[in-house]
């Protein structure tokens, strides 16, 4: 497809100037392309492992009221782990 060239020039010099936020847009579409074309390679594809911890770095942390929820569990004896 005509997207595989468009993502050509994704080169590592063009990505190391990209937030983790960007790279993980990226690592979004370089999941779909590999699920719907697993047979094909592209230009993500040297890079994955790099998208991928981009979009791990930004993996959401909990929230004050899941906190608050944890401690109240504790509180009656129900451990809770994020």
């Amino acid at each position: 497809p005509q997207l595989f060239v468009a993502l050509a020039p994704a080169s590592d010099d063009l990505l190391e100037s990209k937030s983790d936020k960007y790279l993980t847009q990226l690592y979004f579409v370089a999941l779909h392309f590999l699920l719907e074309w697993p047979d094909r390679s592209f230009a993500l594809s040297h890079c994955h492992l790099r998208l991928q911890s981009a979009y791990r770095r930004g993996e959401p942390r909990p929230s004050q009221l899941q906190r608050d929820v944890a401690a109240a569990l504790a509180r009656v004896g129900w451990t809770h782990v994020f």
